[in-house]
């Protein structure tokens, strides 16, 4: 996995679970979006069994003593990553579908932007991997809400005449699922493996869910 980069953009973390440690100030949000940041980094590069909380604090230039205002322990800032980070995903695709929601189109556009937003954020491969065993109810919930929201748009799509539909449920979840698991593949091999054009990676997927495998 790709080293950690330190000039990202920085974005409004999600509340933590612990709502006694929520920054209560904008100067506070700042603090814990640099914890978090630097934590990204950190984990990105090193792996969570090598990452300690002086590490994320010395990348971060904050003393120790103000980590844990935000934070109990490294898990917990792990998990409040993994959840950050599936937030920012879910931001960062959210364009495609401002106007054509349901179709072929905007899905396209949504892998391509997601596959432009893991070439910078390469780290997100190897933190939302190690979260199976250091976060298993977060690794679980970031696969089960994206797949939820491709399942609504794919039954959008289908309301709108755009898509064939599903006959179950069953069908949904397998569609969501599988349409999921093509994404997060192709976002290895072409956002943190390969230097390819995101939008015509996209396109070539997207006439495989359009035309299928069939002669």
């Amino acid at each position: 996995m790709a080293g950690a980069q330190t000039d990202e953009p920085s974005r409004r973390p999600i509340p933590l679970t612990n709502s006694t440690k929520s920054p209560r100030t904008e100067r506070g949000e700042r603090t814990r979006r640099k914890i978090l940041d630097a934590a990204r980094a950190e984990f990105g590069s090193r792996g969570f069994a090598d990452t300690g909380i002086t590490e994320i604090t010395r990348r971060a230039k904050v003393a120790l003593g103000t980590f844990y205002t935000y934070f109990d322990s490294k898990e917990e800032v792990f998990r409040a990553l993994v959840r950050d980070m599936s937030e920012q995903v879910k931001v960062a695709v959210a364009p495609a579908f401002a106007e054509e929601r349901g179709t072929l189109a905007s899905e396209g556009k949504a892998l391509a932007a997601f596959l432009a937003f893991v070439r910078e954020h390469q780290q997100v491969y190897r933190i939302i991997d190690e979260a199976e065993f250091v976060d298993p109810e977060g690794f679980r919930t970031h696969y089960e809400t994206t797949a939820a929201r491709i399942g609504e748009r794919l039954e959008e799509g289908s309301a709108a005449g755009q898509m064939t539909g599903a006959a179950d449920a069953l069908e949904r979840d397998v569609r969501a699922w599988a349409v999921m698991g093509m994404n997060v593949f192709l976002g290895l091999r072409f956002g943190v493996w390969g230097k390819e054009d995101p939008q015509a990676v996209a396109d070539i997927a997207n006439r495989l869910i359009s035309d299928g495998l069939k002669r």
